[in-house]
């Protein structure tokens, strides 16, 4: 696919192959790190930013790969420290287009409490978390996603752990963007990512995939072409939400205030879609968002939340004053004398 949008300071139009380093990409055959790689850098070039404005921070695992295999600028951090040095670049760099790439291990395990505040926080950051379920670059073990009862050189019994869930957490924590794809839809892919870049604020997509080697399977009902229809959701801003293989299925709001599935023509008075949610990304009120992200089966995929609220870095321009001297004596101080007390200083004589 060959995308074209901003123009060069030569005025010739940037395409996907611009953003592309001269290092080939080199997962596992048939992971599905390359579809999120293609989506990414083929949404680059429609955003209107000059090439040498972006910038993207990884930390450690499969998905860190991305700074190599991208031509633009950028950071291979430690692990699970790529949101604080994305939120310090982009305090000091607001200009750029920032991205962190992470996975499940390095976002929600070491990374988890960088995670969270950068959430809360909303700079104008994009956070894509490549969900596995297993620690793929160190060879297989449980991650905080890892399904309970899953078999892993960690967990040679089965893990007993109560998995996180990633957009949950982003969502609570109050990104003002949240979404989630899998990689087997390019299409999705694309939307999301281009709904993220777009965001002006946070922007957090966790994309499901396959781990070929380490945890094959692991989404096979969501992804399967047989069993996709009934196990998947759909969401479309403005519209009811609904799923399966003649869109026979709904999800309303039952009496205990929680999602439930019904069958359409079950409802009170016929198979009217009007006791259906509403789909509305734009809600304030992030409780139905929240909901929606915990559905297991089916599992929602699509836009959850999309929420205009002023930046971090809008409200660190305004608060900031950038005399640090002024700063530094500002209230009060104290002044130690020649016998060894120390006294205040008014401010008033600071000045």
């Amino acid at each position: 696919m060959t995308t074209t949008g901003t123009p060069t300071s030569t005025g010739t139009k940037l395409i996907r192959k611009d953003f592309l380093s001269s290092i080939d990409p080199r997962w596992c055959a048939g992971c599905g790190c390359y579809g999120v790689f293609k989506a990414i850098t083929s949404v680059f070039p429609t955003m209107d930013v000059p090439r040498e404005k972006f910038a993207i921070i990884s930390g450690i695992g499969c998905s860190s790969r991305f700074p190599y295999y991208s031509n633009t600028y950028g950071f291979h951090t430690i692990h699970g420290r790529a949101p604080t040095v994305a939120m310090g670049l982009k305090l000091a760099r607001p200009d750029l287009s920032v991205w962190v790439v992470t996975g499940d291990g390095d976002g929600l395990s070491i990374g988890g409490n960088h995670f969270i505040h950068l959430m809360r926080r909303n700079p104008d950051i994009k956070v894509i978390l490549f969900n596995n379920q297993i620690y793929g670059l160190t060879k297989g073990q449980a991650s905080p996603t890892t399904a309970v009862g899953t078999k892993t050189k960690t967990t040679p019994y089965g893990s007993n752990d109560i998995p996180m869930q990633p957009l949950a957490m982003a969502i609570a924590s109050g990104a003002t963007f949240a979404a989630r794809a899998h990689d087997s839809d390019n299409e999705l892919l694309t939307e999301v990512m281009t709904a993220a870049a777009r965001h002006k604020g946070v922007a957090f997509v966790e994309v499901m995939m396959n781990c070929v080697i380490f945890n094959d399977g692991a989404i096979e009902s969501i992804t399967s072409k047989t069993t996709r229809a009934e196990n998947t959701i759909r969401l479309r801003q403005g519209e009811p939400i609904m799923f399966g293989n003649d869109a026979n299925k709904g999800i309303r709001m039952g009496k205990d205030h929680r999602p439930e599935i019904v069958q359409m023509g079950q409802m009170a008075g016929g198979p009217s879609k009007s006791g259906l949610m509403v789909h509305d990304v734009t809600a304030f009120d992030s409780s139905a968002a929240y909901m929606l992200s915990l559905l297991s089966s089916p599992t929602a995929f699509g836009v959850f939340r999309q929420v205009n609220v002023p930046s971090y870095e809008q409200h660190y321009e305004v608060s900031v004053d950038p005399d640090v001297d002024k700063l530094l004596r500002s209230g009060t101080t104290w002044t130690t004398g020649e016998d060894g007390q120390s006294r205040p200083v008014e401010s008033s004589k600071q000045s």
